[in-house]
């Protein structure tokens, strides 16, 4: 026990012995999934003075800190990921028989909060999850590039987060999603222009190149994994969007490098057509990360285990 001075408060860097007060770990375990304490305290619903102060008796009671106070939001210290790890499946199995807080017993489940590359949740994610909408998931859906995506994994703002890369580090829990193929492409119009070159690179010199950004990322991969050199031009026409780029070359605008997944269709159809095929086409291989103290969030789990198996199919 603490020691407690002459009006009866605990004093500071002492712990407790005993049980902890359930409320006050779950209320740390609501930070903990949503890395807010305003966010928690709307969950719970309690004020959220309420919640800074339950953690602050926890982080007493514990004479650990659990959470490092940021600009936005909290992050967990070491310690918390441990806690989370050791209370989250008695808490949740415990919730589930108790029922919904405040006696809420129709209070539908938190949504899902899924963010990754804009094309990639629109082709092939939000199609795949229609059935567990059907069921009652409900999908907050955030497109991005990956880094900050993780940043605001890391600060508690999604639970699950599609990476272009895998995360450094071992805060984060990432498993292989899928393995993305990259293609070389035109409008039938200019493959017809290009006729069968004995150097595609060569021939597409005078070709105006479509691109992503700038600095051509997916392109200049391409060529020096295929070509075996470096890229050196200047696109005609840049757009951050990689359906506008597919729009704009299906157009006649040029060529590009795009995920085949994107343009499946449209070289089925013939509106866009195979400029080369190689026998080692360069992957990408995305990730999909998980927020620690998520697992035992049924809707969650089940977001995750139907990504893993309908990436399958991609």
């Amino acid at each position: 026990m603490r020691d407690r001075n002459t009006n009866g408060s605990e004093e500071p860097g002492q712990t407790v012995s005993g049980p902890l007060d359930l409320n006050l770990l779950r209320t740390f375990l609501t930070v903990y999934r949503t890395g807010s304490f305003t966010a928690a305290a709307r969950l719970l619903g309690l004020s959220q003075p309420t919640v800074t102060t339950q953690i602050r008796t926890l982080e007493r009671q514990l004479g650990r800190e659990l959470f490092e106070r940021r600009a936005r939001g909290v992050t967990p210290a070491p310690y918390a990921d441990e806690l989370a790890a050791r209370i989250v499946q008695p808490l949740d199995s415990l919730a589930m028989v108790a029922g919904p807080a405040g006696g809420a017993e129709d209070a539908p489940p938190e949504p899902v909060h899924l963010a990754g590359p804009a094309e990639l949740l629109s082709r092939c994610v939000l199609p795949g999850l229609a059935p567990l909408v059907d069921k009652g998931v409900r999908l907050r859906i955030t497109p991005g590039l990956t880094e900050p995506l993780l940043d605001d994994l890391r600060a508690g703002r999604h639970d699950l987060v599609i990476a272009t890369f895998r995360p450094r580090g071992r805060t984060l829990t990432a498993v292989p999603l899928n393995d993305e193929e990259f293609v070389l492409v035109a409008s039938p119009t200019w493959a017809q222009r290009l006729g069968a070159p004995a150097s595609v690179a060569a021939a597409l010199h005078g070709v105006p190149l479509v691109a992503y950004a700038d600095d051509l990322p997916i392109v200049r991969r391409y060529w020096r994994h295929v070509f075996g050199r470096r890229l050196v031009r200047q696109p005609a026409v840049t757009m951050p969007d990689l359906n506008a780029v597919k729009a704009a070359v299906a157009g006649g605008a040029g060529f590009t490098v795009l995920p085949r997944y994107l343009c499946v269709e449209e070289l089925r159809s013939g509106t866009l057509v195979l400029l080369h095929d190689p026998d080692d086409p360069p992957l990408n291989t995305s990730f999909l990360v998980q927020r620690p103290g998520t697992s035992g969030i049924p809707h969650v789990a089940l977001v995750r285990d139907h990504l893993l198996q309908a990436a399958r199919d991609w």
